[in-house]
């Protein structure tokens, strides 16, 4: 099963959910806390006051997340956006519930062909640029594609496992790529577009990871976006594809 990692927003609660039902469950399984500086781009995105995802920095006053932190189902098959006023990011600390900068959201650009797992990307606007420090720093985005087998760190203050605890730290693990071969399915037809992450049983990520980073080589290659049969399951990890995406990040973030 291909579950997208979100958040039950209005009852402040980290869920799991699927095109086809929605689970209660949303810190990186099997990681470890990150240290100072360690994560500068990292930010917690925030509705209401609540953590429900991550996101990075990618320019002083934008933020590159999922397009599924962002959004709900509406009637009728529509997708609804949230609104810009409901969100903040919290930037520049590794404690979720304090420090760093605070600032709000007045924007949500989600990218239009969002749907079914695919061009799960979406770029936010802050009311005021980020003061950039040693703690806060924009990330690179991908400059090429990600090798096939190399070293991957992601980060989050998702779930330890499904229903697990969430963590007051930021967390952190590497994982390993996959070719687009194997990141292809007979459910998931588009892999070109995707990066999937292989890990043993017990890590990967998890709810309240959504939107977060994959790291190669200094740049964000990755945006957290599914897990497969549940959090720490021996499946591979989905997240968007920064390269594959990366005109239409640059468009609609200003970059």
């Amino acid at each position: 099963m291909w579950t997208q990692l979100l958040l039950a927003s209005f009852a402040c609660a980290l869920a799991l959910a699927v095109p086809t039902q929605t689970e209660l469950g949303g810190r990186i399984v099997g990681g470890a806390d990150a240290a100072a500086t360690q994560f500068p781009h990292q930010i917690s995105l925030r509705q209401m006051g609540s953590h429900i995802c991550g996101g990075s920095i990618i320019d002083r006053n934008k933020i590159l997340t999922a397009a599924h932190c962002v959004t709900s189902d509406g009637p009728n098959g529509t997708l609804l956006v949230t609104p810009a006023d409901l969100l903040t990011i919290r930037a520049g600390s590794l404690n979720r519930f304090n420090g760093g900068e605070v600032r709000q959201v007045v924007e949500v650009k989600v990218h239009e062909g969002y749907g079914n797992l695919y061009n799960d990307v979406a770029v936010l606007v802050l009311d005021r640029p980020l003061i950039y420090s040693e703690n806060i720093r924009a990330i690179p985005l991908a400059s090429a594609d990600t090798p096939v087998d190399s070293p991957v760190i992601v980060s989050g203050w998702g779930r330890l496992a499904t229903e697990g605890d969430v963590p007051r730290w930021l967390q952190w693990n590497t994982l390993s790529s996959l070719s687009t071969r194997k990141c292809t399915t007979s459910t998931l037809m588009n892999g070109a577009s995707l990066i999937c992450l292989a890990h043993d049983a017990g890590q990967g990520v998890c709810f309240g990871d959504s939107g977060g980073p994959a790291i190669y080589n200094g740049e964000i290659v990755g945006i957290a976006g599914f897990v497969i049969g549940g959090c720490g399951s021996k499946n591979p990890d989905g997240y968007a594809k920064v390269f594959y995406h990366r005109d239409w990040i640059i468009k609609h973030a200003n970059l």
